[in-house]
């Protein structure tokens, strides 16, 4: 049996799902769906990688090996060693499985991709566990995120690239009437992937944020070089390794997917994607690279960048306003802010909050919000799992210098928090200011990390002004909006749209600004400064292959 129809009824249910846009996910979230002792094994099997060469790769020719991952938690080097190749042999390399690759048909394409994911699901634990020890996610968030989610983005990806390449028949006999005679044609087309593909992770999500762009170009034919994050390796390391092995199984060179590992003293990436065969680059990470990526479009390249966007929430009037300020802290507090989609400038009113009770001062809010965030650093279980741990110096070293910059206008300072199994963890319960409007210095751009300000504003429809100006600069990933009036929401939500900023409305409960559901949400829409690239719109599918046509004479067949 192919590989497709092994997997025909997962690949049609996707196609299904993504056309209905409603809740589907095809991978399991909760650990207690899979065996019993996978955590056990996983944990058994990523001891034994620690101060070793990773030598599941079915790689050839490293030049050395080399690694530098730092576990969060523990604050000491991993000690695993990855190999590091040569620029020019990894896209070498790239360019000969890309002729095998692009001739297997894209149904066969879809069930080997398919299989990848079942391959990595035995390996979820495994995954969890790299994720949080180069991360700082808590084990929950790294395996759910790592894994599951990861996986479920994965597999949407690969039903929109089968939704795009179905969109054309592969041939048809075209028969134009000429009054005595006709004219007859046999056309075919041809989806043509356009080269060698070049993926740029990040160190904060090395699966979720990666495996996107490797599954939409691997389905549309493409071959594909995986650039990981220098201090988070081991996670997508272990994902490429299955899927090498799915490949060498199917009789396919496992050289359609390669890793290329480096360092922070010798990057990899810009060598890359500079390289003339590397036609298409995706990317992840700060908008200053981005923009020097975007800028190889130029050159003929297609470039997908998900970068950095200051992530608005405007309070106008709310139902339940305990409800909101918790879930407003549990949205910033959530690995320590430490996603592209967690909240940061928190827009209110000078006049206050409307509730069914009457006014809420912005003191009597900023006691409440307070308040909301200390229960959970100060909670012993629930800090550890919620903030989880800070993946760099660099973000504490943020949080004491905005803190010192802006000392007159600090609410809630950030502490360290106490976490029992990792007693050395790198922690930080969320820094919180409060500023009047006309600070524009200590909002208008993106503190990474667990900071938060609140902005004091004339009216709503001035907070709503500074957010659809910063917006319009910065790019926005994710957006709040709390109010009660349907037909101010309605304007706002349209004013927001115009500009290319989804928005989420009156969140409350177990359902955060920071979570978007595979199959249902689009990560980034594409259209502000926040990132070129939408996960998953046809736009992403669909520019990294090239409709070629072919014409045969009735006489030539």
């Amino acid at each position: 049996m192919s590989y497709y129809e092994q997997y025909r009824e997962r690949i049609d249910r996707a196609i299904q799902a993504n056309r209905e846009r409603t809740y589907y996910a095809p991978f399991p979230e909760n650990p207690k769906s899979y065996p019993e002792n996978a955590a056990a094994l996983a944990l058994s099997r990523f001891q034994a990688c620690l101060n070793n060469d990773f030598t599941e790769l079915l790689q050839e020719k490293p030049l050395r090996f080399e690694g530098e991952e730092i576990s969060p938690y523990l604050q000491t080097g991993l000690g695993i060693r990855y190999p590091i190749f040569a620029d020019k042999l990894l896209v070498q390399t790239a360019s000969k499985a890309l002729d095998i690759w692009r001739k297997v048909s894209f149904n066969e394409r879809a069930g080997i991709l398919a299989a990848c994911l079942d391959r990595m699901k035995e390996r979820f634990f495994d995954i969890a566990y790299a994720t949080q020890h180069t991360t700082g996610q808590s084990f929950m968030m790294a395996f759910q995120a790592g894994g599951p989610h990861a996986a479920d983005r994965a597999m949407e990806v690969i039903a929109m690239g089968m939704e795009e390449l179905r969109r054309v028949p592969e041939s048809c006999v075209w028969d134009k009437p000429m009054g005595k005679f006709n004219i007859t044609l046999q056309k075919t087309w041809k989806a043509m992937p356009r080269g060698v593909a070049l993926v740029i992770g990040c160190s904060t999500f090395p699966t979720w944020n990666t495996l996107p762009g490797v599954f939409a170009s691997l389905i549309t034919g493409n071959s594909v070089i995986i650039k990981p994050h220098p201090k988070a390796v081991l996670p997508i390391a272990i994902v490429v390794a299955e899927m090498q092995k799915v490949f060498n199984e199917a009789g396919i060179t496992p050289d359609v997917i390669q890793l290329a590992p480096d360092t922070l003293a010798f990057p990899l990436a810009w060598e890359l994607a500079g390289h003339p065969d590397v036609r298409i680059i995706d990317y992840t990470g700060n908008t200053s690279f981005g923009n020097q990526l975007e800028g190889l479009q130029q050159t003929g390249k297609q470039v997908f960048t998900e970068k950095a966007g200051v992530n608005p929430v405007i309070i106008d009037s709310v139902t339940d306003i305990k409800a909101v300020c918790d879930n407003l802290a549990f949205s910033l507090s959530l690995y320590a802010g430490q996603m592209c989609t967690a909240p940061q400038n928190f827009f209110v009113s000078h006049q206050g909050i409307r509730t069914p009770e009457g006014m809420v001062s912005v003191d009597d809010f900023m006691e409440l919000f307070t308040a909301a965030l200390n229960n959970i650093s100060g909670h012993p279980k629930m800090a550890p799992g919620v903030l989880a741990a800070l993946q760099q110096d660099a973000q504490k070293d943020r949080i004491a210098s905005v803190a010192a910059e802006f000392s007159d206008a600090v609410v809630l300072p950030s502490n360290s928090f106490a976490n029992e199994e990792f007693p050395d963890a790198r922690v930080a319960s969320p820094l919180l200011l409060k500023v009047d409007a006309s600070r524009t210095e200590a909002y208008d751009r993106e503190w990474f990390g667990p900071i938060g300000v609140v902005i004091c504003t004339p009216s709503t429809d001035e907070s709503l002004r500074r957010v659809l100006e910063m917006s319009r600069r910065h790019g926005a990933i994710s957006c709040g909006i709390y109010c009660t009036d349907p037909d101010r929401v309605a304007d706002m939500a349209d004013q927001l749209a115009r500009i290319f900023v989804p928005v989420s409305v009156n969140l409350t409960g177990p359902i955060y600004l920071n979570q978007h559901a595979a199959f249902s949400d689009f990560h980034v829409t594409g259209g502000n400064p926040a990132g070129n690239a939408s996960f998953t719109d046809a736009l992403y599918l669909n520019r990294r292959f090239v409709w070629v046509g072919q014409r045969f004479a009735s006489s030539s067949l």
